[in-house]
């Protein structure tokens, strides 16, 4: 007889052993990334699309629409404050919508006025995932980001 293996069952199974991870990854995270913000003196808050800021009511202010352009920089930190690359990283005249970066250095640039700096704690979901960046960042790794919009 010859043994055959349903592979969308097993891709599904994948999937989902995938997905459950990286929800477990994330609510862990945020529990330890609560708890550091908890040591802090300075106050971090959540933004709705699931990272902190330490500017409050942000999402109250005016948000920049697609099509906008924007020049910023930005330094990528761990959260011993380890600083992960001499380099300020950025960008000059970018337009909103066609950005690179990661989703909440856009999300939180998109709420800075000229001059205004913010630091972030990302969630490794939403830095640079299971793979890092194949330098500096590691794989699962949270990071705390310092943005100035110029």
């Amino acid at each position: 007889e010859k043994f055959e293996i349903n592979m969308s069952q097993y891709n599904e199974s994948e999937m989902e052993i995938s997905k459950n991870r990286t929800k477990a990854l994330n609510n862990m995270e945020r529990v330890q990334i609560q708890d550091w913000i908890d040591a802090q003196d300075v106050k971090y808050y959540p933004m709705g699309m699931n990272y902190w800021v330490n500017i409050e009511n942000l999402e109250q202010k005016a948000r920049k629409n697609n099509g906008d352009k924007v020049s910023y920089q930005y330094t990528i930190y761990d959260f011993d404050r380890t600083k992960l690359y001499d380099a300020t990283l950025g960008n000059t005249d970018v337009i909103f919508g066609r950005f690179k970066e990661m989703d909440a250095v856009e999300d939180v640039i998109r709420y800075l006025q000229k001059g205004e700096e913010a630091e972030i704690l990302v969630p490794s979901v939403l830095a640079y995932g299971t793979y890092g960046d194949g330098k500096k960042i590691s794989n699962d790794m949270p990071l705390i980001i310092k943005v100035k919009v110029l």
